[in-house]
């Protein structure tokens, strides 16, 4: 049977169309990656200002996780595409997680999905200015009884309520605010304005750790409401385009936490596949961003390549675009042409190998200037089997960006 956690509408809207508020969120996270045994470790607030995956202690297993949830967040991953991802890491580090497999990923995917969607939007709700909020209950198929007795509520934006009912209000949660101007513009939206807050709303529930009654434990809190300024503040550098948005995650993590992060990025296997279909869907002339980001370049890479070409490339990406693409196709994707050279012909599948050219080359070398615009030109080699995979990179400052202009593939003679 197919997963339904991307069949949830609010999911799956989340998943489809990143917004910047959800994405810069869950960005201001990363610098701070915290080791636990358990969930109960990070509570409530802390959340706001950390990444935690519970009983993920290795630092690896938890940047891997982060780039991966990073990634389904800001470019639209699939829950498939997530596990794959987890399955890897959980090759790499050995990590014995609890639980059974499904179960364990959904969590982990829906409880990141929903909480980065809440908190933006908190960001979104408090620069909108709205001065009255109501409840959606998000429809699902079990309900909580008192989600529903909250569904169509309205009350004033800074009513106490919104402290610690904003959902997402327990574990599967898919209930969601709306701003309002008036409270009569509920009606349209399948509200209530006249509808009561019920009775004993606030009152605590010690099986659930003390929180009021209808919400699990550590979920009384509103997501993102301890840094919904931050939030919008990096938002706006963001919203130019939706590359930017993609790329610029890491920008504002500390060194240490980047290298790792960027790191963990390119050897995901979701990064890997989205560069062969990002590369086969420009052949094929189907729709397309103009950039897909495989990361930035960590510490090591800048300080190789500003020695080579006397270019600061600080928080700079590697790219690739769709001219780069045809580009390469036109120049060595005839096999007859290509044997001739000594190469073989350039495929889409050999896309998916950029992520490890750039990440571990066996060399990286100066390649002059570009004929076409004199912009500098890297060159990273690497051996895979009885072939070189030969990537040759443009520097483009204005863009914050090594862009791919040339891929080739080499036959290593016996």
């Amino acid at each position: 049977m197919a997963d339904t956690a991307a069949g949830d509408p609010r999911v799956r809207g989340v998943l489809r169309q990143p917004f910047a508020q959800q994405v810069a969120f869950f960005r201001a996270k990363l610098g701070t990656l915290i080791p636990t045994a358990g969930w109960r470790d990070v509570m409530r607030q802390q959340h706001d200002r950390a990444f935690m995956v519970a009983g993920a202690q290795n630092a690896d297993l938890l940047s891997g996780l982060a780039a991966a949830v990073e990634r389904t967040i800001s470019q639209g991953g699939s829950i498939e595409s997530f596990r794959d991802d987890f399955r890897q890491l959980v090759r790499q580090t050995g990590w014995d997680y609890s639980g059974e497999f499904n179960q364990r990923t959904r969590t982990i995917y829906r409880t990141n999905m929903s909480a980065s969607y809440a908190a933006g939007r908190t960001a979104q709700l408090r620069d909108g200015d709205f001065d009255f909020l109501m409840y959606k209950h998000g429809g699902s198929a079990d309900p909580r009884p008192e989600h529903l007795a909250w569904d169509g509520l309205v009350l004033p934006a800074d009513h106490p309520f919104w402290e610690t009912h904003t959902p997402p209000n327990g574990w599967g949660c898919s209930c969601r605010v709306v701003g309002l101007r008036r409270p009569e513009d509920a009606a349209r939206l399948g509200g209530d304005s006249s509808k009561e807050l019920p009775k004993g709303w606030d009152e605590r529930d010690l099986a659930t750790g003390g929180a009021p009654r209808g919400i699990d434990e550590g979920w009384d809190y509103r997501p993102g409401d301890s840094v919904s300024d931050i939030v919008q503040a990096m938002a706006e550098k963001s919203q130019q385009w939706d590359y930017t948005l993609a790329k610029a995650f890491m920008q504002d993590v500390p060194e240490v936490a980047r290298d790792r992060l960027a790191e963990a990025y390119r050897r995901l296997p979701s990064v890997a596949t989205a560069t062969k279909l990002y590369a086969q869907g420009v052949v094929e002339q189907l729709p397309r961003q103009d950039y897909l980001t495989l990361g930035l370049l960590t510490s090591s890479q800048i300080a190789k390549v500003s020695a080579l070409k006397s270019v600061d490339v600080a928080q700079f990406d590697f790219a690739l675009d769709r001219i780069s693409v045809t580009n390469s196709q036109r120049k060595h994707g005839n096999e007859k042409t290509e044997a001739a050279r000594g190469q073989r012909a350039v495929t889409t599948a050999d896309y998916r190998l950029l992520p490890q050219l750039v990440d571990a080359p066996d060399a990286v070398s100066d390649a002059g200037t570009s004929r076409e615009n004199g912009l500098p030109l890297v060159e990273y080699r690497k051996r895979f089997g009885s072939e070189d995979l030969v990537g040759v990179f443009e520097i483009r400052e204005g863009r914050r960006m090594l862009a791919l202009t040339t891929l080739l593939v080499k036959k290593i003679k016996p």
